[in-house]
């Protein structure tokens, strides 16, 4: 199962007097990742490389800033990749320190780093949820409001007209339970709408 981190977690190496210094935290997309990228150039104007992985929502990067091509940026993407983590963003700055590494020696070093970091992170698991949206009579809103409540549901909405209709969000394995036991409840009086109709 996909995981993301809680929160930023850091790690700082020193190889051959090159500082590494590592970054791994949870991000929303691309767009968020440039300006976190961006903001650790101007905090580090005299870094080498600013260099980066990214996986979230199905974007993923892997830059080089400079480096031979593919010893930063995809070891750093394979680490988030092989702890199965989604959402995350993998930094590292690195300070030149007049040594050359080789290009197994930055493989190392990079995937290092951001596995440093990861070791401090705390995971949490990663929920797919699916919107709903249902109508029911009048006598049964509070009965709805409260199994909606009880499955771990989110009311986004509820408009009032000629019958009440609920939209919420929920995770993707609560919706199949929930439907069959409003549906025993309201014996037939709970009516299941498409989710992405207004």
């Amino acid at each position: 199962m996909a995981q993301s981190i809680t929160s930023a977690v850091h790690s700082e190496l020193i190889i051959k007097k090159s500082r590494f210094l590592g970054c791994v935290q949870p991000i929303a997309d691309r767009a968020a990742a440039q300006v976190v990228v961006a903001s650790l150039r101007v905090a580090h104007p005299a870094a080498t490389h600013v260099c980066w992985a990214l996986l979230a929502g199905g974007q993923s990067a892997a830059v080089d800033d400079g480096e031979p091509s593919g010893t930063a940026g995809r070891p750093m993407l394979e680490v988030l990749r092989h702890q199965d983590l989604e959402g995350v963003l993998a930094t590292v700055v690195r300070h030149f320190g007049g040594i050359k590494l080789g290009a197994g020696g930055l493989v190392r070093a990079y995937t290092d780093c951001v596995a440093q970091a990861l070791k401090n992170a705390t995971k949490i698991p990663l929920v797919r949820m699916t919107a709903l949206r249902c109508s029911a009579s009048y006598a049964l809103e509070g009965t709805v409001r409260r199994e909606i409540d009880a499955a771990g549901g989110l009311l986004q909405q509820v408009q009032h007209g000629e019958h009440v209709v609920f939209v919420f969000t929920l995770a993707e394995d609560a919706a199949a339970a929930l439907t069959a036991r409003l549906g025993e409840i309201g014996r037939g009086q709970v009516i299941w709408l498409d989710a992405t109709a207004g």
